[in-house]
Formats: structure tokens, C-alpha cells, sequence
């Protein structure tokens, strides 16, 4: 026998109901027809009988289908049946499988089939209690049935909602995790190019301590200001982290800006030729930036890997309404051939072509003539300008 568990609110449920069956028992007793020739003891079994029912509906949960059988057999016999016959066919409507249903609902067609062969024969007042017994159950089953499907409809609505509050939730990481790599790789492109100004003067004092001292002091001075821009990037940094979604905006480089990218590498002493960028309206802002971004982690790594090496920064429109940015640099001097390659974990290069492709181009990077290229093309759509000065 498996054990039913029962809530306060299934107790309170169940008590509910056992008293609707003894409630209507006791109202429904005076229409009751009983025949004469019976005599009183039969109506004192049959309410006897209705009282055994009544009890018996705290048995729904267990034996729902077994106790709408019985009491709808019974119930042809005893007229006190019909409150609890009521519940325990609701029971069933409502929370057993549609096969049940239809079974207990075969029953009742059968007993209201011999009713209906019968009906001529029986008294008037018979035959209209017994009318009045097929209506109220079945419209304990239609109402049973109504609320099964009610439950249903709760039940997958309170699914949707939360499969909505899951998608919901997963779009919310998504769109965290995207600015967290955003910010990593911004992060990566600006520190990398500061500390790497700050890893080649250190190098330079370390490995050339008889320098003079006007060119100690000049590296130093460059070492200071390196670590003062690297900490104010990260101070910036930290405060978009910190700031609400519409504070901590901070003015983001664009392609104009690549000379002065290229000065402050050549201040580290690196020997840096720069072609461009084009002397027309600047591109759109992504672009602009892409392209600042490119150029920045190409010298990094140049300094990082080539130290010495000769660099070529060329940057240009293209045709088919396209940007060309392009970094080569030579071996360092003394190395083999094929030794300026990137050597490093690569996500800079990862970091790169991601940030090109979100800005709508496609970039490559490998050897090249013993050294190493960094090549890239980004959309840079034309302007109608006769439209635009229209519209102006």
C-alpha cells in the first residue's frame, strides 16, 4: 500500500469535501422517494450506508478510480451515495489520466442507458430523482474536467515563465561575459603598450649602465611617464568597471590618433616608419578604433619579440571601399631569419582578429620576408557627399 502524503492545505481539502457529502446528504434526504412497502428501517440503512460514503471520500486520494466504481454501483441502490459519488467522480476528472475518466464515464453512460430503458416503467418521482442524480454527475465531471485543464494551463504558463526567466538569465550572463572579454581585451591592447615602453627603457639602463647620463635621464624620464599613462589607463579601466551604465564613458582613439601612437614608440627608441593614415573625413568610430587597436598590439609585439627590429606602419584606403592597415617589421638585428615572429601565447593576435571581425573585416598575421606581417582590411563605406551637403 503506498503511503499518501497530505499537506495542511490536502487535509484541509479533504475535510472540505467530506462535509459537502454529508451536507448534501442531509439537505437532499427529505426529497429522497422511498417506497412504502419498505418501511422505515430502509431509510435508516441507506443513510447508514451514506454515512459509511461520506467517510469513505477521505479515501479519495488513495483509491480515487476503485471508490468512483463503488459508489457509483452502489448508488443505485443507496440514494445517500450521491454527495460522495459527486466527489469521487471530480477526483478522478480532475487528477487521474484521461483513460480513468473515460472508463468511469462508461459507467455512468451504462447505468444512465438501463435508467433510460427503465424509465417507463418507474414512478414519476423516481424517475426524476433518478434524472436529477445523471445531471449533477455529469456536471461533476465536466466541472472535474474543467479544472484539470486549468491546472494544465497554470502548470505550463508557470513553465514558460520560467523558461523565459532562464533565457532571460542566460542573456544577461552572455551579455556579461562579452563585456568582460571586451574589457579584458582592452585592457591587454593599452597596458601591454605601456608596459612594453616600460620593459625596453628598463632594458636599456640595465644592459647599458655606462650610458651617459643625459641618455639615463631621458630613459628614466620615459619610464615615468610610461608607468603614469599605464596607471592612468588602469585607473580608467577599473572606473568604467565601476560605474553605472551611462558613467565612466572615456574618450576611446581613434585613426587620427595613430600618430601619436607612433611618436611615443619612437620616443622608446624604436625605428618606426608610418604611411598614413589617409588625409580625408575620418572613418566611422569602430573602424577608427579597430584599426588604433591593430596598429598598437602589431608595435607591442614588435617590441616585445623584435626588439631592434625595423618597423613599417601603413595604413590606407583601399579599394572596394576598404581601410588597409598593415605592420612589418625586419629580424632583430643579430638573430636568425624568421626569428621576429610572435613567440608569445598568441591571444593578443586572438584578440585582434575578434575585435576585426565584430568590426565587420578580416585580419592575418605570420612571417614574412624573415620578419613578421600584420595585415588587415575594415569596411569604410563611402559617403555620398552631394547627399550629405543636401541634407545639410
Amino acid at each position: 500500500m503506498r503511503r499518501i502524503h497530505r499537506t495542511h492545505r490536502d487535509w484541509a481539502a479533504d475535510l472540505g469535501l467530506f462535509l459537502f457529502a454529508a451536507c448534501f446528504a442531509a439537505v437532499s434526504s427529505q426529497s429522497i422517494p422511498v417506497a412504502e412497502d419498505l418501511g422505515p428501517w430502509w431509510r435508516a440503512a441507506d443513510q447508514t450506508v451514506g454515512g459509511l460514503g461520506c467517510a469513505a471520500v477521505l479515501l479519495r486520494r488513495r483509491w480515487p478510480v476503485w471508490l468512483a466504481v463503488a459508489l457509483l454501483l452502489a448508488g443505485t441502490q443507496a440514494h445517500y451515495l450521491t454527495g460522495p459519488a459527486m466527489v469521487a467522480v471530480f477526483t478522478v476528472a480532475a487528477t487521474r489520466p484521461w483513460r480513468a475518466t473515460a472508463w468511469v464515464a462508461a459507467l455512468i453512460f451504462a447505468q444512465f442507458s438501463i435508467f433510460l430503458w427503465e424509465i417507463p416503467e418507474m414512478p414519476e418521482n423516481r424517475a426524476g430523482s433518478a434524472l436529477t442524480y445523471f445531471a449533477l454527475i455529469a456536471g461533476t465531471i465536466g466541472w472535474g474536467l474543467f479544472r484539470r485543464s486549468r491546472q494544465q494551463l497554470i502548470a505550463s504558463l508557470r513553465e514558460r515563465a520560467e523558461l523565459a526567466e532562464a533565457d532571460a538569465e542566460l542573456r544577461a550572463e552572455r551579455a556579461r561575459q562579452e563585456a568582460r572579454e571586451e574589457i579584458a581585451r582592452e585592457m591587454h591592447d593599452v597596458l601591454g603598450h605601456r608596459l612594453s615602453l616600460l620593459s625596453v627603457h628598463a632594458g636599456a639602463l640595465e644592459f647599458h649602465s655606462s650610458a651617459p647620463r643625459a641618455e639615463i635621464a631621458r630613459a628614466a624620464g620615459v619610464i615615468r611617464e610610461s608607468a603614469h599613462l599605464a596607471l592612468r589607463d588602469l585607473r580608467e579601466v577599473i572606473g568604467v568597471l565601476r560605474a553605472g551604465p551611462t558613467e565612466g564613458e572615456r574618450p576611446q582613439p581613434e585613426l587620427p590618433d595613430l600618430a601619436r601612437l607612433v611618436a611615443e614608440a619612437r620616443a622608446a627608441g624604436g625605428r618606426i616608419e608610418l604611411t598614413g593614415p589617409p588625409d580625408e573625413p575620418a572613418p566611422p568610430p569602430v573602424v577608427g578604433r579597430t584599426a588604433y587597436r591593430i596598429v598598437q598590439e602589431a608595435l607591442t609585439n614588435a617590441r616585445k619579440h623584435a626588439p631592434g627590429a625595423d618597423i613599417a606602419v601603413r595604413v590606407a584606403r583601399g579599394p572596394a571601399d576598404r581601410l588597409t592597415v598593415e605592420v612589418c617589421n625586419t629580424p632583430p638585428p643579430g638573430s636568425a631569419p624568421g626569428a621576429g615572429g610572435s613567440k608569445g601565447g598568441g591571444q593578443g593576435l586572438i584578440g585582434l582578429a575578434e575585435r576585426t571581425r565584430l568590426a565587420g573585416g578580416e585580419l592575418k598575421a605570420g612571417p614574412a620576408d624573415g620578419g613578421f606581417r600584420v595585415s588587415a582590411w575594415l569596411p569604410w563605406p563611402a559617403v555620398d557627399t552631394a547627399s550629405a551637403a543636401g541634407r545639410r
